[in-house]
């Protein structure tokens, strides 16, 4: 049995208390402006993010913390660079919740890492420092990580309305391919790599602060 695939796939759990659920990444924002219509929208919303958006940098972050578990002042470097790149208040904040909720739920199995995350600790920070300790193949911790973002905005999606629990499946099976794809290519991104071109999420994300009616905090 691979104790860290196990490991791995009880830190992606929705059980697992980091309050994921109550973050959109601006995407309450873009339903509630009516862009995304049904399926074909919301999947080609989130593929955008994962290409070319937030979800993409993050990855490369998780992948650099993953190599720099060690070094807690390179940890440290990865923490201010990360929290530099959000592109918005809402989703500083989310950083700094989900990271510090991780971290601390994390302490379950005790490592040395704990002690090097910086504080505050943003998400992927702290997600790909712990997997890193723990010996987690870097690919498998990019696909996991990839593949709670596609969740929790098919999630968002499903408790909006714009599409069913089926057709969210459907887009989950159909980004599989490309989460795969960046999982294996993104294993050797540096922070050389990393930029963004999804400006439609980043706007929604800045708008949500001024979002008359919402459920979610960014």
């Amino acid at each position: 049995m691979n104790n860290g695939l196990v490991r791995l796939l009880t830190w992606c759990s929705p059980a697992f208390p980091i309050g994921a659920f109550a973050y959109s990444a601006g995407l309450e924002t873009a339903i509630a402006h009516a862009r995304m219509a049904g399926r074909a929208e919301t999947k080609d919303w989130i593929a955008g993010n994962l290409r070319s958006g937030t979800a993409r940098n993050d990855a490369i972050l998780v992948a650099e913390a993953w190599r720099g578990h060690e070094a807690p002042h390179r940890l440290a470097e990865l923490a201010e660079f990360c929290l530099a790149l959000t592109p918005a208040l809402e989703r500083h904040t989310e950083m700094l919740v989900t990271g510090g909720a991780f971290a601390e739920a994390a302490r379950a199995w005790p490592d040395p890492v704990h002690d090097r995350l910086p504080e505050p600790c943003p998400y992927p920070v702290a997600f790909g420092a712990v997997a890193g300790a723990a010996g987690i193949d870097l690919t498998d911790t990019l696909a996991a990580y990839l593949t709670v973002h596609v969740q929790a905005q098919v999630s968002v999606a499903v408790r909006l309305v714009p599409i069913g629990q089926t057709e969210g499946l459907q887009i989950q099976a159909a980004l599989e391919p490309l989460v795969a794809e960046l999982s294996a290519g993104l294993s050797n991104a540096t922070t050389d790599d990393l930029g963004a071109a999804a400006y439609a999420a980043d706007i929604a994300a800045m708008k949500h602060e001024t979002l008359g009616t919402r459920i979610f905090r960014s």
